[in-house]
This record gives C-alpha cells, structure tokens and sequence, in this order.
C-alpha cells in the first residue's frame, strides 16, 4: 500500500479566504456559478438545432463543428491571456459583468445572422465574452476559500456548466417543435429570421440580469490590508509567469494537456450526442433534447459533487494530488462508458449507459480548477489559469466536435457512422488522458509542496 504525501494542515491556502465571511464567500460561488449555467446555455443552445442550421444554411457536419468548436474557443481561448493579466489587477466582479452583458447580446445576434458566416462571427463574439468569466471565477473562489474547501466550492462553481447544458437542452426541446420549420418569421426592428433563430433572444437576454448579479460580488482584495492589496495590484509581467510555468513544465503541462483531452472528449459527447439519438436511434428532436436535459442537469451535478467531495476526503488524508487522482478515476469511468454507449444496438441500454457516462465526465472540473489554483502562486493565477484554458479550450472546442465530424465525413463517410466516430473519439481521448495525467502527479507534488512551503513561510515572517 502507498504511503500518501503528507501537507502542512495548518496552513491556509489562501490569505483572501480570511478577508471574506463564509456568507459572502458562497454568496460570490453562487453568483458566479448562476454565470456559469447562462454562459453554457448561450454556449450549448446551437447543438439541438443542427437539423434546421444544416437545412437552411446548407453545410456540412464538418462545417457545424466548427460553429460548436472553432468559432467559440478562438477568441474565448486567445482573449484569456491578456484577461487574465487583468484579472490579476482589476476588479474582478466588475470584469465578469462586462464579459456577461458581451456574450448575451452576442447571443441575441447571432439571431439576426443572415449567413453561415454571420452566424461564425456571432458565435466569436460569445467566446469573445464568457472568456472573462473562467479565470476570473478561479481566482475569486480560490482567494476565499482553505484549500481544504476548495474543492468543493469549485465544483459548486462548476455545477453550473452542466445545469446550463441541461438547461440548453431542456429548452432547445420545448421550443424545437415550435421554430423547426421552413420558412422566415418577422421580428421587429431586426427583420426577417428564420425560426430557429428565434431561440438565441430568449437565451441571450437573461444573461443581461447576470451581468447585474455579478456586479453585487465583494471585490475579496478591497477587504483585505495594506500589504495584501499591494501584493495582488503589482504587476506581473508575463515573462515572470511564463518562467514559472517553465520552470514546472510537467506539472503544468500534464495538467493542460491530460484534462484538455478528457474535455475533448466531454466536448465531442455534448456536441454530437443529440444527432447520434436522432441518427441511430431514431429519436425526435424534442425526445433526444429531454433526455439529455435532465441526465445533464441531475447526474452532472451530481459528478462534480462527488468529485469534489472526493477531492477534499483525498487532501484531508493528505494526498497532495488529490484532483489528479480525482481527474483520473473520471477518465477511467469515461474511458469505459463513453466508448461502450454509442456501440450497444438498444436506444434503452445506450440511455442507461449515458448515465454513469454524465456523472463520470463531470467528476474532475472542480477537481481540474482546484489543481491549476493549488499550482500556481496567488499573484499568478489569472495568467496562470488563462493559460491553462487556453490550452484546454483550444483543444477541446476544436478537436472534439470536429474529430468526431471529420471521422464521420472523412474515415467512415457515412452519417448513420456517427456511433463509431463518438466511440473511437472517447477511447483515443480519454487513453491519453489517463497517461498525462499519471505522468503529471509526482511533479504536481513537488510544485504544490514548494508552494505551500513558501506560503507558510511568508505569513511566518509577516508575523
């Protein structure tokens, strides 16, 4: 039996987590992962209404994936580097209701796109806004929270992309039946659009509430001393973050690049599922959009829950690497499950399979934010995590949706193949997962040690 590593208990893991009450530490999880659950229901709300967009704006599954992927994660991956450099000085609730009231009335125009390439550079201006919200949400719950809480106040944040998905799905379900139709509608003041559309205003407004909410967050640095608020507004050049990444190249890259893959595959799974129901199932738009509403709003919460509770059982026990293991055991239920689902020949046994699927994906988000806040210093976790989701939602938001469609169109050149591309997918992705992921641990350990070792001593010598 391994000894696990054993961690300073007593150290906090955070000074901004003594400047804020229990109360208002949670009141800004809340907020923030009401965000989190408007931004992915912005995100998701295109993936049940591939029938209509391929039906009236003639492309191709290829050219779809691109809409879900490439269009996204562009400026929402490249935006999260000089965000970041902002979050790390700036006022961060003020930050994520800029970027709220951007990607909602970007989600209301792409309802007035009257092309494929309109409706691209829509779906860049929503990546463009929710790339605000992911760093800056890190670095304010991990400020506020011991590192023994931490993650399970991450997974509650991240609850909310898997409530948003269900959400987007739910919706998209009930009001399929009604915009999935030839044809253009009258709006006022925009025009003539066609009926699908009209399903991105009424996701796309609420979102401006949102960005009000988020303005009621305590800025955590404006309560804390003098020498905190000068510690966190310097200025850290870039240079000085990319040298410590580099300096922990296998602890930052295994953790970029192992949970990119595993979310590549989360990202091909959400992006497709809907039309491999309807393909090899048969099932209607409106069916295949409440089935998957309701396991993504239940069991997704339900497996970032466990996952963070397992997380702080794991670093209560000790276990420096706790949301790597935790990331680990999700990629080995993927691995099974996602690979096995779209194979089995009964649209019963395929839904029941998607359970331990949805509950296995969503085990290691919190785990994965808690991991890049733990490894990277206080200062630097705005750049730090934006790199991170640079590297993260670059790969999934491209090679998922689009790996699966081009192994669809290009390999198997067969829509009703689409089955086979979401198994292969998941089994090649999460298998390189689980290797980056083991490969990262013992240097994980030694990173976050130096760091908490350092930490305690600082507060010693403020002492």
């Amino acid at each position: 039996m391994t000894t696990p590593l054993r961690s300073d208990s007593s150290a906090d893991a955070s000074t901004g987590s003594r400047l804020v009450t229990p109360a208002q530490a949670w009141y800004a999880v809340a907020i923030l992962t009401i965000a989190n659950v408007s931004g992915f229901v912005d995100r998701q709300i295109l993936n049940l209404l591939v029938r209509p967009i391929k039906r009236d704006l003639h492309v191709t599954d290829t050219e779809v994936s691109l809409l879900m992927g490439l269009s996204f994660v562009v400026f929402y991956s490249l935006l999260g580097l000089p965000i970041g450099r902002w979050i790390d000085r700036g006022h961060r609730p003020r930050i994520v209701a800029l970027g709220a009231a951007v990607w909602s009335v970007m989600t209301m125009l792409t309802g007035t796109a009257r092309s494929y390439a309109h409706l691209f550079i829509a779906r860049v201006g929503v990546g463009a806004g929710e790339a605000t919200l992911g760093p800056a949400a890190v670095s304010i719950i991990a400020e506020q929270f011991p590192r023994k809480k931490l993650g399970v106040a991450m997974s509650t944040y991240m609850m909310g992309t898997f409530l948003g998905s269900g959400v987007a799905y739910a919706l998209s379900a009930f009001v399929v039946g009604r915009v999935d139709r030839p044809g253009l509608v009258h709006v006022p003041i925009v025009g003539d659009v066609f009926p699908w559309q009209l399903v991105f205003f009424y996701v796309g407004l609420p979102g401006l509430i949102v960005a009000l909410l988020a303005l009621t967050i305590r800025e955590p640095r404006t309560l804390g001393t003098r020498m905190l608020r000068d510690e966190v507004s310097a200025k850290v050049p870039f240079a000085d973050v990319w040298r410590y990444m580099r300096a922990n190249a296998r602890t930052i890259g295994a953790l970029s690049f192992g949970f990119a893959c595993s979310a590549s595959v989360n990202y091909g799974v959400g992006a497709w599922l809907a039309s491999f129901l309807i393909r090899t199932h048969e099932f209607t738009e409106v069916r295949a959009g409440l089935l998957i509403g309701v396991l993504t709003a239940t069991l997704g919460p339900l497996g970032v829950v466990l996952g963070g509770r397992l997380t702080d059982a794991l670093s209560k026990r000790g276990y420096i690497d706790a949301p790597l293991r935790v990331g680990m055991i999700g990629g080995l239920g993927m691995l099974i499950f996602a690979g096995l689902y779209p194979l089995v020949p009964s649209a019963i046994f395929a839904a029941a399979l998607l359970v331990p699927v949805n509950i296995f994906a969503a085990m290691p988000w919190g785990a994965a934010n808690a991991a890049i806040a733990e490894a990277m210093p206080p200062r630097m976790r705005g750049q730090g995590s934006a790199v991170y989701q640079l590297v993260v939602n670059l790969m999934s938001g491209i090679l998922g949706p689009t790996a699966v469609a081009l192994l669809t169109d290009k390999v198997f050149r067969d829509p009703l193949a689409l089955r086979y591309s979401l198994s292969l997918s998941a089994v090649v992705g999460m298998t390189l997962a689980l290797a980056l992921l083991a490969w990262g641990r013992p240097a994980f350990r030694v990173t976050v040690q130096r760091l908490r070792d350092a930490g305690t001593n600082e507060t010693a010598a403020a002492r």
